[in-house]
């Protein structure tokens, strides 16, 4: 044995070098693909640049406003949503510049905690529409759209209103205000709007994170563009879509009577080919939008900084963070664009589309012969370590240095690769900065290690569905959404916040200004008291402004913890003890957030500040007549307000009166609070029989049969 294994390890070199040759060839293969991308990015930009771009006027955010508003459809699936869909849906609603549209958001029958999360935006935003699939979870994300679509053609039959265009979003999507109106505005023309999708800031150390944001700053700026220059297609990314009605109308007649393909994982890239077939127009939509953005810099050495960042107008979401995670869901995507694309769509087409589709497909392998060649190289550097030190005997020649044809073809790939590392930082470093643009080089090796995994996941899973009759089903991706504080934004004023919502009318809103400014009593209490707004819809508002939790308060909570807090206190700030949390804190439901002296004061009567929940004002305002002993039952239906807010809506005191008197009023000592007020000379005895009356004429109407 010992004189044969030195020439074992000779051919186990030999064979490894060959393996290197081909490693090598298929990326060479890959990296001309790629690089003619590049001619054609760079080629085009050039020329628009100095021969285009000088004689035509640019789109600007400014124009947007010159085409009046076309009514649009929202749709958004939510399998197993409940922790972001509530989020996504404020967020959204928050932010667009747009008042003609509808959002309709997909669920599951047994998925009942994003149907309760969905309803509860639902009652509070009248433009939201809750869509129930037929089956029951998980399908696949094409039949929850459909049922979306049917939904949103049966609206329009009951509403007379015709949707110019259907747009396509996720539960964890970031949108940008105006992007409603830049999709009106390219309506009827295009049949496929895509607006780049970017993924939101991680933090430098987060690689699998990471390489979302390169690759995604890459695609969607350069390979998207020449995509739609070449072939004049572009696939829907699944999230920031438009389809134009012209669009919906041809894929509902041709044949299936079913918009969305639900044999495919990949949905929207078999809608965009079906499209594309119809000669559909598709395009890549980017517009040059103002973005405010919060950055460390220095990897985080240095001070944060707010930068005021020109870029397309686009989609921004959280990508998967984990490796587990994040291969999975690539997974999906080669299942259902490569292996199920070819199968489906085959390689129809002029050479524009086929030369796509190999692009689109290549990654089965490739993805697989990179890490390979990390592989190799390891062998190379054990080789060559070993050498080094004497511990590797004789040697066949080496190929590369008889084959002077490989020296050229692993010089190319050098170049190659170079290039491609040039270019990353290039497009990272223009949208996150240069930090980001220099970490984008070694996720580079991370992003082929997930993909590597990816495709091994999915060459299992189509094999295993073509051999063993496995069925595909779809593998859901858990997300994430970002709190108001990392996206930047600044709360509404309430008025504001109720306009947007659509809740109350303009002229409504104007009038309890005006009331606000001459009594000093809250917006909010003047629109419920008025009749403009229900309850519900103001505590909706009130959480969401002060970003604290929704609680609904019952008879059993006010008995069961009424002596956490002492009375007078309770009156005094309208606040009522619901429990404590796990850590022993006491949790505080009130009808707005309470202010600092407030906040103080029970912070000294249980010695720490309590969590506040936001209830419905007739909620404690039923509590505390519990808790005095008149007569209620404290479940906040239609009930009359409190005596002191019935004065202050009468106009018949002053606020800063009445707030100065409660500091000291204490229920043992001082009696009922009318008598009080009266005593300490807020009030008249006139007014306060007056009023007293109303408030007894309102409980009559209160405890009315309806």
């Amino acid at each position: 044995m010992e004189l044969y294994w030195p020439y074992l390890l000779a051919d186990y070199i030999r064979v490894v070098e060959y393996v290197a040759a081909v490693v090598a060839v298929i990326i060479l293969i890959s990296s001309l693909d790629d690089l003619f991308v590049d001619a054609w990015y760079w080629g085009r930009r050039i020329y628009r640049r100095f021969v285009i771009e000088p004689f035509i006027r640019p789109l600007t955010p400014a124009m947007l406003y010159q085409k009046d508003e076309q009514p649009l459809a929202i749709m958004i699936p939510a399998w197993l949503e409940s922790p972001v869909i509530a989020a996504m849906i404020e967020n959204m609603v928050s932010v667009l510049d747009y008042r003609r549209y509808t959002i309709f958001v997909g669920t599951y029958p047994n998925d009942p905690d994003t149907i309760a999360e969905v309803e509860r935006m639902r009652r509070r935003y009248k433009q939201l529409v809750r869509v129930e699939t037929r089956n029951p979870g998980p399908t696949n994300k094409a039949d929850c759209l459909n049922a979306v679509v049917r939904a949103i053609f049966q609206h329009e039959q009951m509403t007379g209103v015709e949707f110019a265009g259907l747009v396509l979003h996720d539960a964890e999507d970031v949108l940008h205000p105006l992007e409603l109106r830049y999709f009106s505005y390219l309506l009827p023309r295009k049949d496929l709007i895509q607006v780049p999708v970017l993924s939101l800031e991680r933090h430098w150390s987060e690689l699998v994170a990471g390489i979302y944001m390169d690759e995604f700053a890459e695609w969607h700026a350069k390979d998207l563009v020449v995509r739609e220059s070449v072939a004049g297609s572009v696939p829907s990314a699944g999230v920031g879509t438009c389809f134009s009605r012209k669009a919906m109308l041809h894929l509902l007649s041709d044949g299936t009577g079913e918009v969305f393909n639900t044999a495919s994982l990949t949905e929207d890239y078999d809608i965009s080919a079906r499209l594309y077939a119809a000669h559909m127009q598709s395009i890549i939509a980017r517009l040059p939008v103002e973005y405010i953005v919060k950055r460390e810099s220095l990897f985080g050495f240095g001070q944060e900084k707010e930068i005021l960042l020109s870029m397309p107008l686009c989609v921004r979401e959280f990508f998967p963070d984990t490796f587990r995670t994040s291969y999975r869901q690539k997974a999906r995507w080669s299942l259902g664009i490569a292996f199920q694309g070819w199968r489906h769509m085959g390689w129809r087409g002029n050479w524009a589309t086929k030369y796509f589709l190999f692009r689109d497909r290549k990654g089965i392998i490739t993805s697989l012969v990179a890490v390979l060649a990390y592989v190799v190289a390891a062998h190379f550097l054990i080789f060559m370590g070993a050498e080094k030190l004497g511990l590797l005997p004789a040697r066949y020649p080496s190929i590369f240095a008889t084959e002077t044809w490989l020296l050229a073809v692993l010089t190319g790939n050098a170049v190659a690769f170079a290039l491609r590392l040039v270019q990353r930082y290039y497009f990272v470093a223009k949208v996150y900065g240069w930090e980001q643009g220099l970490m984008s080089v070694p996720r580079v090796v991370m992003s082929n290690f997930v993909n590597f995994a990816a495709t091994v996941r999915a060459w299992k899973l189509f094999l295993g569905h073509i051999f063993l009759g496995r069925k595909i089903v779809w593998d859901k991706t858990t997300h994430d959404f970002p709190d108001q504080q990392e996206l930047g934004q600044q709360r509404q004023r309430l008025g504001e916040l109720l306009l947007t919502w659509q809740a109350v009318l303009p002229e409504h809103v104007e009038e309890a200004l005006a009331l606000q400014a001459e009594r000093q009593q809250p917006l909010g209490r003047i629109l419920v008291s008025r009749g403009w707004l229900d309850e519900e819809t103001l505590a909706e508002a009130m959480a969401f402004q002060s970003n604290l939790p929704r609680t609904v308060v019952t008879e059993q909570m006010v008995r069961q913890f009424n002596d956490l807090l002492p009375i007078d206190l309770m009156v005094r700030r309208r606040v009522l003890p619901i429990g404590r949390d796990p850590g022993g804190r006491l949790i505080v439901a009130v009808p707005s957030p309470l202010g600092d002296k407030a906040l103080e004061e029970l912070r000294r009567a249980v010695g720490d500040e309590p969590l506040q929940r936001i209830a419905r004002e007739s909620e404690i305002n039923d509590g505390l007549r519990l808790l005095r002993g008149v007569t209620g039952n404290a479940e906040g239906q239609k009930s009359p307000p409190l005596l002191g807010d019935l004065l202050l809506e009468k106009g018949l005191m002053r606020r800063e009166a009445f707030e100065a008197a409660m500091e000291n009023y204490r229920p043992d000592e001082d009696g009922r609070i009318g008598e009080y007020l009266v005593r300490c000379g807020v009030v008249t005895e006139d007014a306060l029989r007056a009023t007293i009356r109303e408030q007894e004429r309102r409980v009559a109407a209160s405890l009315a049969p309806v």
